[in-house]
């Protein structure tokens, strides 16, 4: 018996209302992280490092720069049949956009159907992680259930923040019940103090996806969410199967990043997520070379940190500075500086992330602070230090004081 052949289906149309203002005008899966990459590289890069070259990306809000990103930067060989396109929502089953993930799918069957893979990978596009799903496949194949849902072990204390799988003790790969965000778990009895948190990636048998999405789509009470209704649906039938990312070997995973995940749907796990990026022994590192992450190859000069005219040096400390940026006697500390920056004279950018073309001009302060793309921070402007004055300027200041500004937006001193 041959290989089987794997379809792989990205779900990227999410509109990302946690993130405000980043995905303002953009889809979540779009939003930039970690200076020159979108957060969907993270989930392509994932697939094609395992060997799967047949990939769709399900697009649906403020799709147009996720759908440039791909198709500028995710171009696999046509004469090998290997693919990754953009699919928005094709209407084929009457006028209406998406209603949810189970649904996006289902108004994609024709691409299962012009392919017909034995088994398709489904994956969410707004995650940072690393994972070789091939492993994960082949658990499936070897396990003969309809899907196999992907876990990563998280503290007991935290099982009120995901949807927890409860596994069956006598057979810890089959699932008994998925839970969402329970506050009172049973531990894993390998393990009692941590809980099996579902990852939203899924393996499944084609046709054991294509008839649960079919039945569910003329469910009039179900809200067409494959993390919700499907898998929940396969469990019932116990057709549902556990992987645990702790089975997974990822190549160049050191100790300290080798089991990372993290959903950054909100402002504060997004600002997190790069924080983890910038220490010495980064908690993700994005330099493993055996298993890397792939982007947009940008056509830019290296970045230069520079003495500016008054005698000033440039300074960086635990940070990343993409390609393009220009640090002239600037201090940067604990930040990730986007592609073609300009940070000048006297300035100051602590634990902060600034996307591309963001401009800092001399004397100016940056603290604890997400600016988008082409925001310009004038002269003795401070951004990130009275968070009143933030607000009353109209910016996002989190619970826990990180400042959020808007794309292009100018900040006056």
């Amino acid at each position: 018996m041959g290989a089987p052949k794997i379809f792989a289906i990205v779900l990227a149309g999410g509109e990302g209302k946690r993130l405000m203002p980043l995905t303002e005008d953009r889809a979540k899966p779009a939003v930039p992280f970690g200076g020159q990459y979108r957060l969907i590289d993270f989930a392509l890069s994932n697939l094609l490092n395992s060997g799967m070259t047949k990939i769709v990306v399900l697009t649906q809000y403020k799709s147009h720069s996720l759908d440039r990103h791909v198709s500028q930067t995710w171009r696999l060989s046509s004469m090998l049949n290997s693919y990754v396109a953009s699919v928005p929502a094709q209407q084929r089953l009457g006028k209406r956009w998406f209603s949810g993930s189970a649904d996006a799918i289902l108004q994609s069957l024709n691409l299962l159907r012009d392919e017909k893979p034995d088994i398709v990978v489904v994956v969410g596009a707004d995650h940072v992680y690393r994972m070789d799903f091939s492993q994960m496949v082949e658990a499936h194949t070897n396990s003969g259930l309809a899907v196999t849902v992907a876990a990563i072990r998280q503290p007991i204390g935290m099982a009120d923040q995901f949807g927890i799988i409860d596994i069956d003790p006598l057979r810890p790969q089959r699932i008994r019940d998925f839970l969402e965000k329970p506050t009172n778990p049973v531990g894993l009895p390998d393990s009692p103090q941590e809980v099996l948190a579902s990852m939203g990636n899924y393996v499944f048998n084609a046709d054991a996806l294509i008839d649960a999405v079919t039945r569910d789509g003329v469910n009039p009470e179900s809200s067409h969410d494959m993390g919700g209704d499907i898998v929940p649906d396969f469990v019932r039938s116990g057709q549902a199967g556990v992987y645990d990312l702790k089975r997974n070997e990822v190549p160049g995973a050191s100790d300290r990043d080798r089991y990372y995940w993290r959903d950054v749907g909100t402002i504060d796990s997004f600002f997190d997520a790069h924080q983890d990026l910038v220490s010495a022994l980064p908690v993700f590192n994005l330099y493993n070379n055996s298993w890397p992450i792939f982007s947009q190859q940008l056509n830019s000069p290296p970045a230069k940190i520079v003495r500016d005219a008054r005698g000033n040096l440039g300074q960086t400390i635990d940070s990343i500075i993409s390609l393009g940026a220009v640090i002239s006697g600037a201090h940067i500390e604990k930040s990730v500086i986007g592609p073609w920056a300009r940070i000048g004279s006297g300035s100051q950018v602590r634990h902060s992330v600034l996307f591309d073309d963001v401009v800092v001009h001399h004397d100016a302060i940056v603290e604890r602070a997400i600016l988008d793309k082409s925001v310009i921070v004038h002269a003795n402007a401070r951004v990130g230090i009275d968070h009143d004055r933030d607000r009353a300027r109209g910016f996002t200041v989190t619970d826990s004081g990180i400042t959020v500004v808007g794309k292009g937006i100018e900040i006056q001193p």
